[in-house]
């Protein structure tokens, strides 16, 4: 009796009043999220698959977590998969990670590519604190262009099922 009530228990702890889940459109981009707070906003130029994009960045803190979703648009063309092992590589050298486990991540809608990955990661924040992360990356392909996306929970310790609630909250437009 008392394994069945761990599921439930997991289920409440995610979606407590504690975390007040709200859907966020991303702009222009065809993705809207789940933030647990109110979100703010920032942009900058960063240099991906040969060419200077707008970086757009989504995120807010909450119970001493960091949570982030973060897009740019290519050109149509653009090499998808090196783009997202790029940024993979950039984000898990930006925390210094040390610990890091893998497993594919496939959303709806999204190219199917194996450097579409969810991850775990042990490392260390700007100030040399440890800090885990779970994060994905995933791609879209638009008639405009291709959209890479990256959504990540910084925290001295990421609940498993916070990190289900925002994974599972990335919902890309038009997708089935």
């Amino acid at each position: 009796m008392v394994l069945a009530l761990i599921p439930l228990a997991a289920w409440l702890a995610g979606c407590s009043p504690a975390w007040n889940w709200r859907e966020v459109p991303q702009g222009d981009a065809p993705l809207t999220a789940l933030l647990p707070c109110k979100p703010d906003r920032g942009s900058r130029d960063v240099p991906m698959a040969g060419e200077s994009v707008s970086l757009r960045m989504t995120g807010c803190e909450a119970n001493g977590a960091t949570f982030a979703i973060s897009q740019m648009k290519l050109r149509p063309a653009a090499p998808a998969s090196e783009a997202l092992a790029q940024w993979r590589a950039a984000t898990l050298a930006n925390m210094r990670a040390g610990e890091v486990r893998e497993q594919p991540f496939q959303l709806a809608g999204g190219l199917a590519l194996p450097q579409s990955v969810r991850l775990t990661a042990r490392g260390q924040r700007a100030d040399g604190q440890a800090v885990s992360a779970q994060a994905v990356w995933f791609a879209r392909s638009t008639p405009d262009g291709l959209w890479l996306f990256h959504a990540v929970i910084y925290a001295d310790t990421v609940k498993p099922e916070v990190a289900d609630t925002f994974f599972g909250g990335l919902k890309l437009q038009g997708a089935p």
